[in-house]
């Protein structure tokens, strides 16, 4: 390669390589926080059960907390989940690919699947979460929890997350597809 070909290339790959530690990072740190929700979500089901059973005594905005955290950890957290290569995926062929053939089966599923659907949940999301946020929606529930729109934003943050972390497995992909076998997938996530 001629020397300011090559000094481009190696700029490109730092840049992926950036890009991919970037998101990872990200994700790595916003799955570990949301994991915390679920001692949370277990700590307020417990006291509604407790309150219920043991002294006859319901709230429904108890219910609808722990209903709506469980809610936010499935949609935060499922960025951390493509990062760490938890979605169900079916293994019989792919678990004898090659690191190449991984590579481009990710990278394939990733621009022909993941991405054009998290772009249609962002475009047809933002309106019905725009409005839930002009009339500030509460909970459907008499007597449930404000801020219903809150919780219906947390559909854009799990779109934005996947898109960026489906990105970052792209660009991890075209690394290993570039020769850069240091940039696949650990087993078991990273």
């Amino acid at each position: 390669m001629e020397k300011p070909v090559r000094w481009l290339w190696e700029e490109y790959v730092a840049a992926l390589g950036s890009f991919v530690r970037a998101v990872d990072a990200l994700n790595g740190i916003i799955g570990r926080a949301t994991a915390w929700l679920v001692l949370a979500v277990v700590v307020i089901c417990f006291g509604v059960v407790l309150a219920r059973y043991g002294f006859d005594w319901g709230d429904i905005r108890l219910q609808e907390s722990y209903v709506w955290l469980h809610a936010v950890i499935f949609m935060i957290g499922a960025g951390y989940t493509l990062r760490e290569d938890g979605h169900v995926r079916v293994d019989v062929i792919y678990a004898n690919l090659s690191l190449r053939g991984k590579a481009i089966v990710n990278l394939i599923g990733t621009l022909l699947f993941l991405v054009p659907w998290l772009l249609v949940i962002l475009y047809f999301g933002w309106p019905f979460i725009s409005t839930s946020w002009r009339i500030l929606e509460p909970s459907a529930e008499p007597g449930g929890l404000p801020g219903y729109f809150i919780l219906k934003s947390v559909i854009m943050v799990f779109a934005g997350l996947m898109l960026v972390q489906g990105l970052a497995g792209a660009a991890r992909s075209i690394l290993v597809l570039q020769g850069y076998e240091e940039w696949a997938p650990k087993e078991g996530g990273h």
